[in-house]
């Protein structure tokens, strides 16, 4: 009996990855899936994932989320409330799903799981070391090599004629965004690097992203200038910019695509922040994308999920789709 007892509770496990090991485990769970309904089973939590795993269907129902998935987790009733799963957890993730467990009161399973859960889904604010540094498994290359920056620049062609690679934030003293080598305009000493990145958002300085390999048309990225309310200039930014237009013969214009809706632009000049001005510099036009901020997109993420999780309302789904403005900023974002 002890045998089969222990083979039972083995089949239970998750299966663990190198570095991977055991937090907690509560026994008679019950999942409450939208879809199929209540399953019961073993919860298992890891440093790495949440594991429920159900042997009473066939073939075995098994969940499995890693913890990274995790926005919230939630306790549900309390050890008094009335009705069959009504006392548990409910944790909410980042990819719209919902995972509701409900657990025995008298089990005193769910506090315990909770705590685990709240300490190894949220290492970071616990002072716990992300599970990719936990992560023991050998792989035959040094996977810190796969990746050479040198060796891409040179495959776009980089250095050329126009364009230099710099060390000067090897130390990521000039932007501690940006990776350590930076690909920028070869007439721009590093010198007047430091003023242009003292006149950008975070010293987030115009570097090279893109170069056409033929007509040699660049895509550069940077953050908002900071001009502020009184419009401030930066002479290094302005031959800054102009270098990168003379950078490409075939053109006698620069775009500059600023992501934001152009209200959100001006509101920023009252912290500091703001755009460019045409006046300022020569041959360039401002383009405003229009694309929301972060708390905007959350927010249309969140009505979302709300008209598809769990179920989905067909006689109204074309209405409330597009009253979530989900699919307006996923246009702009991707156009």
């Amino acid at each position: 009996v002890l045998r089969e007892s222990n083979k039972l509770a083995e089949m239970e496990e998750p299966p663990l990855l190198p570095g991977e090991n055991i937090k907690d485990m509560a026994k008679d769970v019950t999942y409450i899936c939208p879809f199929t309904g209540a399953v019961r089973g073993t919860l298992t939590v890891t440093n790495y994932r949440l594991y429920f795993k159900s042997m009473e269907r066939d073939p075995p129902f098994v969940l499995d989320a890693s913890l990274g998935v995790i926005s919230r987790v939630e306790k549900i009733g309390g050890a008094s409330s009335r009705g069959e799963n009504s006392y548990g957890l409910e944790t909410v993730c980042k990819d719209i799903r919902n995972l509701r467990f409900a657990h025995k009161p008298e089990g005193r399973t769910r506090r315990s799981i909770f705590e685990n859960l709240m300490k190894y889904a949220f290492p970071v604010s616990n002072n716990l070391p992300l599970f990719a540094f936990e992560y023991k498994e050998v792989f035959p290359e040094n996977g810190w090599k796969l990746y050479d920056s040198l060796l891409e620049y040179r495959r776009q062609g980089i250095p050329n004629e126009s364009w230099r690679i710099t060390k000067i934030n090897e130390r990521y003293e000039l932007c501690d965004t940006y990776p350590a080598l930076l690909v920028v305009p070869a007439n721009i000493p590093d010198e007047e690097l430091k003023r242009v990145a003292s006149f950008r958002s975070r010293g987030r300085i115009p570097v090279l992203s893109w170069i056409h390999p033929e007509s040699q048309a660049t895509i550069t990225r940077c953050s908002q200038p900071m001009v502020g309310v009184s419009g401030k200039r930066s002479k290094e930014d302005e031959k800054y910019l102009q270098a990168i237009m003379d950078s490409n013969a075939q053109s006698h214009k620069i775009f500059i695509f600023d992501a934001r809706p152009s209200v959100n632009a001006v509101a920023n000049k009252a912290k500091g922040g703001g755009y460019e001005s045409e006046d300022a510099y020569q041959n360039a036009e401002l383009v405003f994308l229009d694309i929301h901020n972060i708390h905007v997109m959350r927010e249309s993420l969140r009505k979302l999920k709300e008209i598809v999780y769990p179920n989905i309302e067909e006689t109204h789904w074309l209405s409330n789709l597009e009253s979530t403005h989900w699919l307006e900023h996923i246009k702009l974002i991707l156009a």
